[in-house]
């Protein structure tokens, strides 16, 4: 299966010349952005030098992804405005730099709150670059093409993601697990970043859309981009409503970030607790095996999404993806200990990534490009809110070792709730 997808997307790039200079900008992105989340995981949620209670991870995530999701529909509104070819120059840049801010102020000690400013407005650069990458690509590969290049790309950026949470780790072991060690492992995940700038930069101006957009048409006024970005929320929802299938997509990803706040969560406790070391390693090194193990379930569903749409569709094929998340939950993440944890690691990034491939999809085909940033920055939004919403939640009822059955139990619920949205939509026409 892998085999076939691969084959395919070496077709689209021999057919579509600006793909593979697309995929660098987005691989270089992922590398960069798994390594510095890593490090910054290995900082804040296992430093021996930084304790962190359950709400304390819950503050720290919403400081990192709470405000660009609150902005990220806007941002969409802008990357129907502008240049996508200089966004994801210029954004790619300005990540960096901030990377780099974020590795200093790690290797001084500094205090937590500057720290993580620093660090939530790169991740928010990020989901920027990320949200730009997914709009442009309809402008380099044709429409025929999007299901497996979306795959294929998914499962190498996948790969990467955890190839560069993996350096991380190993840098963080050879330099030290303290601040000091952090920082090394922050700073080189700048070279994603000045890759990424470096390949957008090939591109001819305009070449990656809005196709809409007059090339000598002047550069928006203040006025002219606050009223877009204070309509931005408004127009991609009303986008995604007016899409069934899209909106279908929508209650799928919302249902699955929840529950996979909940677990993570769940997942960092328990490996932090010194109770539970066994055969498999605890600590930022367990965490990277379940990173790992999530990744891969994410390689499986790039490989198996493009087969399932054509046969079942994408409301069936997320559907499934649902109804397989519910049994995992109750039977492997619900038994609570790190070998059933990874396994079910494993399952729920098959199951979560099918439903976000099927997403991609239908948002790809299915929405105008005009609107179409502003409709993955909306989805951007959806997995932040969601995320956020419910790791915070659960932080407040959590047991201090992870081991809180009625949780799990709650994340299958979730799940059967989305299900059964996704029902009922699919009969809107």
């Amino acid at each position: 299966m892998v085999d076939s997808t691969t084959g395919r997307l070496r077709a689209a790039l021999r057919n579509s010349p600006g793909l593979g200079r697309l995929a660098t900008v987005r691989f270089a992105g992922q590398f960069g952005d798994g390594l510095f989340q890593a490090a910054l995981g290995g900082a804040i949620l296992f430093n021996p030098e930084r304790e962190t209670d359950p709400l304390a991870i819950a503050a720290g995530f919403a400081v990192l992804l709470l405000p660009y999701s609150v902005l990220g529909p806007f941002v969409g509104a802008l990357l129907d405005r502008w240049d996508r070819r200089a966004v994801l120059m210029w954004a790619n840049a300005l990540r960096g730099a901030l990377i780099l801010c974020t590795a200093v102020l790690l290797v001084s000690g500094a205090p937590e709150t500057p720290l993580l400013l620093l660090a939530l407005a790169s991740v928010g650069v990020s989901r920027f670059v990320g949200a730009g990458v997914s709009a442009a690509l309809p402008h380099v590969v044709r429409q025929s093409w999007l299901v497996p290049t979306n795959s294929v790309l998914a499962t190498v950026g996948s790969g990467v993601a955890a190839a560069g949470a993996a350096a991380a780790v190993v840098m963080i072991s050879l330099v030290g697990d303290g601040d000091r060690g952090s920082g090394v492992a922050v700073a080189a995940a700048a070279v994603g970043s000045v890759l990424g700038a470096l390949a957008a930069a090939g591109f001819a101006p305009r070449g990656l859309g809005p196709r809409t957009a007059e090339r000598t048409a002047p550069a928006p006024t203040r006025a002219a981009a606050v009223r877009a970005v204070a309509a931005g929320l408004r127009t991609g929802a009303t986008a995604v409503w007016r899409a069934p299938g899209v909106t279908t997509a929508m209650l799928g990803i919302g249902a699955h970030r929840i529950v996979f706040g909940i677990d993570t969560l769940v997942m960092v406790l328990v490996l932090r607790d010194p109770a539970a070391a066994g055969t498999l390693p605890g600590g930022l090194a367990g965490f990277g095996v379940a990173v790992g193990a999530t990744a891969a379930g994410m390689l499986l569903a790039a490989a198996l999404t493009p087969l399932l749409i054509p046969r079942l569709g994408r409301p069936r094929t997320i559907a499934l993806a649902l109804l397989a998340a519910i049994v995992v939950q109750l039977t492997l993440i619900a038994a609570l200990t790190q070998p059933m944890l990874l396994a079910g690691a494993f399952l729920l990034g098959l199951a979560g990534q099918t439903v976000k491939l099927t997403g991609d999809a239908a948002m790809q085909i299915d929405i105008d490009d005009t609107r179409r940033g502003q409709v993955f920055a909306l989805q951007d939004t959806v997995f932040n809110i969601a995320f956020i919403g419910s790791l915070a939640a659960a932080a407040t009822v959590i047991a201090p070792d992870g081991r809180s059955p009625g949780l799990v139990v709650a994340g299958a619920g979730v799940y059967a709730l989305g299900l059964l949205a996704v029902a009922l939509n699919s009969r809107r026409r």
